[in-house]
């Protein structure tokens, strides 16, 4: 009977460590995949302005946020294994939300400059870009920045496009400054002849005449040139290097040529 008994508590004994043994398996299977359910579904939120066509707009039937800069950084997302969510956000709110941890990137043809790069880490540039001056297609008067004396001059807020206007006012040239939240209200205020011309980005410009504003027209040169680049926050070096990587695949693999065309932008705005 003792024998019986002593057999007993052996057979239990191993049964429990067996028993044991398999709950750690399991947990660690369980742990594994969790960990890689994790790594397979980061998401980064991107904040944007959505009214800067053609690289960031609201699709008229789906209102769906569409777009160059959108379609870029989803193929980004997809060539290093992560996913983006699409914000929309007011163009000056943009440094402040990814320097705040609201959203992790910043794609909203933001151009790179020496002030902006204090505050934010940018990748390597996306696109080559520049300023136009846009007046009413019936304006014979102002033909070049030389002819933008006394004039009063529409910008959108947080822009190079108002860098530029400010300064040509500080020189004396440029009478008024009014700044607006968005591009179709600028362009309102030019096509009601509130203001007498518009300085902002020559594709978005162009690409807006486009659309059915024939109402519009550019004139004299290309004020400037510039690069746009995805923003982080400042030291998040491990994010930077995933955008960069993944923008060399894009522009490696044919698929940056395709989105130009997409959006009819010429070669030459490949950096």
């Amino acid at each position: 009977m003792m024998k019986m008994r002593k057999t007993m508590k052996l057979v239990w004994a191993v049964l429990l460590m067996f028993g044991l043994m398999v709950t750690v398996v399991a947990c660690g299977n369980n742990t594994a995949e969790q960990e890689n359910g994790a790594a397979e579904e980061t998401v980064y939120k991107v904040g944007t302005e959505p009214t800067f066509q053609p690289f960031e707009y609201k699709d008229l039937e789906t209102d769906e946020i569409v777009g160059f800069d959108i379609d870029l950084i989803k193929a980004i997302a997809e060539e290093g294994g992560f996913k983006v969510e699409i914000q929309s956000l007011g163009f000056d709110a943009l440094i402040p939300a990814v320097q705040s941890g609201t959203i992790d990137i910043v794609a909203s043809g933001m151009t790179i400059d020496e002030e902006r790069s204090k505050q934010v880490d940018f990748t390597q540039p996306y696109i080559n870009a520049g300023l136009a001056l846009a007046v009413a297609k019936s304006n014979e008067t102002i033909k070049s920045e030389e002819d933008l004396e006394g004039a009063t001059v529409a910008v959108q807020i947080g822009t190079t496009g108002a860098m530029k206007a400010n300064e040509l006012k500080e020189q004396g040239i440029v009478e008024k400054v009014l700044t607006y939240d968005t591009i179709d209200v600028l362009m309102a205020e030019l096509t009601k002849g509130t203001v007498d011309a518009v300085i902002n980005d020559a594709a978005v410009t162009e690409s807006f005449i486009k659309s059915g504003h024939d109402d519009i027209k550019i004139v004299g040169e290309q004020m400037n040139t510039e690069q746009y680049g995805f923003a982080v926050a400042k030291g998040n070096t491990e994010l930077l290097q995933r955008l960069n990587d993944g923008l060399q695949k894009v522009m490696a693999s044919g698929k940056y040529e395709q989105l130009l065309a997409k959006y009819d932008l010429p070669a030459n705005a490949r950096p």
